[in-house]
């Protein structure tokens, strides 16, 4: 089960830095342990490249670009060059997002569209590059990762982030339809408080920097107790791009131990 041997996978957002995992690097590793080769691709070059090592060093194949995802003449390069290097294109996966806090009068316009082109132009470029050398090889899998915030309030005040990742949901639903006939499945993974390196970083935006402080409001938030892992998405990316979820499009993986199914 779960077999990807002989696929080929681009995963945007790829990187991580020192032994960290954040999402991008767990799903790149573990379509990786399932047989498919990695495209890899981040903004930030090191991290890229320690994922790329990470993944070979354990015996499997990928290759890392460095590629500004919110540019599109980058992105329509990038493919250009892994079309000649590569027969088919079979999975896309598209992680990279960030967030800003910010409610509709906090935030500035310039960070409004910037989240945007983070976390929803970034997979449109990718998606526009790839549906039509899946549609030459009979279908693929596209997998995007949206949030839980595109879903309902989390007690951050992220207004554009919120609204990009609900885009992004509905861009997948919508392109999933129209793709159907083509073999080409759409899906989202939608993950909810997990505990990454990132966390890190938020708790300096959104609790003036008191991380054990945040992670225990974030652990406390989730009916099961806890936040979960990267590998808890990855293992959601890898059943909906494999053989197995075959007949599965046009929805959404909730991976967020029961957040959203609670009243707060």
């Amino acid at each position: 089960m779960l077999n990807l041997k002989g696929k080929v996978a681009v995963v945007t957002g790829c990187g991580s830095h020192g032994n960290d995992f954040g999402n991008g690097r767990a799903i790149a590793t573990k379509l990786a342990r399932q047989g498919a080769k990695i495209i890899g691709t981040d903004i930030d070059e090191t991290a890229g490249q320690n994922t790329r090592d990470f993944i070979r060093k354990e015996g499997h194949t990928c290759e890392f670009y460095k590629v500004d995802m919110t540019n599109e003449n980058e992105v329509q390069n990038l493919f250009e060059i892994i079309k000649l290097k590569n027969s088919s294109l079979d999975i896309l996966v598209n992680n990279v997002g960030q967030s800003e806090p910010g409610g509709p009068v906090e935030i500035q316009t310039e960070i409004w569209d910037k989240q945007f082109r983070i976390n929803l132009d970034s997979a449109y470029f990718c998606m526009k590059q790839i549906i039509p050398i899946m549609k030459k090889n009979n279908g693929g899998s596209i997998v995007n990762i949206s949030s839980v915030a595109g879903l309902r309030y989390v007690g951050k005040p992220q207004v554009a982030y919120s609204a990009s990742k609900a885009a992004l949901i509905q861009m997948t639903k919508t392109t999933a339809v129209i793709e159907a006939k083509n073999n080409i499945r759409l899906n989202c993974v939608v993950p909810g408080l997990m505990h990454t390196p990132l966390v890190e970083r938020l708790a300096k935006k959104y609790a003036n920097g008191d991380y054990e402080g945040f992670v225990n409001h974030r652990n406390n938030q989730v009916p099961m107790g806890k936040m979960g892992e990267s590998w808890d998405v990855a293992n959601a990316v890898l059943f909906l791009c494999s053989n197995e979820a075959k007949y599965i499009t046009g929805t959404e993986i909730i991976v967020d131990g029961g957040l959203t199914a609670s009243t707060p």
